[in-house]
């Protein structure tokens, strides 16, 4: 199980990653193109990452991208996002 402080980093490592490849989680959520459990189970599978140094730093040299770094696990819920076909 995973602690706050752990969560709350992984939470903003994913805003920020969805934000690098131009999704509005937000607005998705508030447009019911997400539910709030699908962002929750994004911070989970970021939490569950080896790695979340590589992805802080990818995001620091990041402005706009197109899709995030292959590796990312949440690569295909931002995918699925941008086009308006997740939930």
């Amino acid at each position: 199980m995973h602690g706050p402080k752990t969560l709350k980093y992984h939470a903003d490592l994913v805003d920020r990653m969805a934000r690098t490849v131009g999704v509005d989680l937000e607005g998705a959520v508030l447009d019911g193109t997400a539910r709030f459990d699908d962002l929750a189970d994004a911070v989970l599978r970021c939490a569950d990452c080896s790695d979340p140094g590589h992805c802080a730093r990818w995001l620091a040299e990041a402005e706009a991208r197109d899709q995030p770094p292959g590796y990312c696990r949440n690569g295909d819920l931002f995918a699925a996002l941008k086009t308006g076909a997740a939930s």
